[in-house]
């Protein structure tokens, strides 16, 4: 999906992590300088990753502070999850 947010190209996208959907985005601006915001949250289903996708695509383009994710996933160290 890609849209147009005050003349700047807005791309969200949804990766799968396990049982998870991974929110991120991308950004070309009207000089053409390409931004992506990376990983911005884990969500439940992909429709809820999107929406905050878009949301903050939309904020970033209007130069406004990214929404806070729902939850935070923290990892582990692998010898802390071995038993």
């Amino acid at each position: 999906m890609l849209f147009y947010h005050h003349g700047i190209a807005v791309q969200p996208s949804v990766v799968r992590s396990g049982s998870l959907f991974v929110a991120r985005v991308s950004i070309l601006d009207e000089d053409g300088e390409a931004t992506t915001l990376g990983e911005l949250g884990h969500f439940a289903n992909g429709q809820s990753a999107l929406a905050f996708a878009v949301r903050c695509g939309t904020a970033f383009a209007d130069h406004q502070p990214l929404p806070k994710p729902p939850c935070e996933i923290i990892r582990l160290p692998e010898a802390m999850t071995a038993a």
